[in-house]
């Protein structure tokens, strides 16, 4: 199922579409053929949170943590000194993964989109031994940071050898990339707030994982006013946003980001709440982001260089039909932008 190469200097060819990572349903296999049949430009490897604990964004990213092994109590997934059941369940469930990415993506060569949650996301979240949230220890987080890093190289390598004419691209998903800029990650008993982390900071440890893949690495970050100044100063290949919740408070920076490198993956199809029936117009689909292409004043041919079409976050929580279409719409949205049809 070979992609069309993209042009000296591309991740992608013009008019592509690809999703943001989750997806509904329990079988990888299914998941796989839908993301290739629906997405052939730019496929991406499926997360299946459905399947239980280990097979969330957050504990399936803590799972390559190397030498960091992590287990699921009440709270969420915390760090502990030895690996135990709920580690072997979340590795064994990635193992699956890519066994059917490997089943399905046979003869495949093209760019292959890989998700994998940020280091900040994960100190946000994941908890030290004793119960506080690694966010609040320095050393802790900058453990994180490289442990995820030399894991994730292991991933890669495992998806290389699964799909060995694929051109991989890494997506670093940091939701709460704003809540740990901003002092507003919650501590455990959920009454306090741990302090912001300087800005300088975030962006060196991100640049600094974002180079250690090897290949083009960009941030995903569907919330609202995303930091897109931290992402272009860490050097992101490209910037992931619910185009839908960006407003003109945003050009400035969409404009600066745009303008040192950094492409613009822009969620414009709804991930869940939408009627089949309100996907069937390209041109509504796209319109938040053509308005915003037109404040900023860039060429209008540019935009199709610039931009891939998304959903405006991980489908989990759609009907398997929805998803379904809600991919079919991205595809058909990206290449009415990449004849001018829209």
């Amino acid at each position: 199922m070979p992609a069309t190469a993209p042009a000296a200097g591309r991740l992608w060819e013009p008019g592509a579409a690809t999703g943001i990572g989750s997806l509904p349903g329990s079988d990888p296999v299914e998941a796989c053929r839908l993301v290739f049949d629906e997405l052939p430009d730019l496929p991406h490897l499926p997360e299946l949170p459905a399947r239980g604990p280990g097979a969330d964004m957050i504990g399936r990213s803590a799972g390559l943590l190397a030498d960091m092994p992590v287990d699921l109590q009440p709270s969420g997934w915390r760090l502990v000194p030895r690996p135990g059941m709920d580690l072997r369940r979340t590795r064994d469930l990635l193992a699956r993964d890519l066994d059917a990415l490997g089943e399905v993506a046979a003869g495949y060569t093209g760019p292959l989109k890989v998700a994998v949650a940020g280091p900040w996301t994960l100190a946000a979240t994941v908890e030290l031994p004793r119960g506080h949230k690694a966010l609040k220890d320095a050393g802790a987080s900058r453990d994180i940071a490289e442990a995820l890093a030399e894991g994730l190289a292991a991933h890669l390598a495992g998806i290389a050898l699964a799909v060995p004419g694929a051109r991989l691209i890494v997506q670093v998903d940091e939701p709460c990339l704003p809540a740990v800029l901003a002092g507003e990650v919650r501590t455990p008993s959920g009454f306090g707030v741990l302090p912001a982390v300087e800005e300088g900071v975030v962006v060196d440890r991100l640049r600094t994982l974002l180079a250690a893949t090897g290949v083009p690495t960009g941030v995903h970050c569907c919330a609202s006013a995303p930091p897109l100044g931290v992402l272009r100063l860490a050097k992101a290949a490209f910037a992931s946003v619910d185009a839908t919740l960006l407003t003109p408070a945003d050009d400035d920076a969409v404009g600066e980001a745009v303008e040192a490198g950094v492409a613009l993956m822009v969620g414009v199809v709804p991930a869940r709440g939408a009627e089949l029936s309100e996907l069937s117009d390209a041109r509504r689909t796209f319109e938040p982001v053509r308005s915003m292409w037109r404040r900023l004043g860039f060429a209008p041919e540019q935009l199709r260089e610039v931009v891939v079409v998304t959903p405006t976050c991980g489908l989990a929580g759609a009907t398997p039909a929805y998803a379904r279409a809600a991919l079919r719409r991205c595809r058909k949205a990206g290449r009415a932008l990449a004849d001018g049809s829209v």
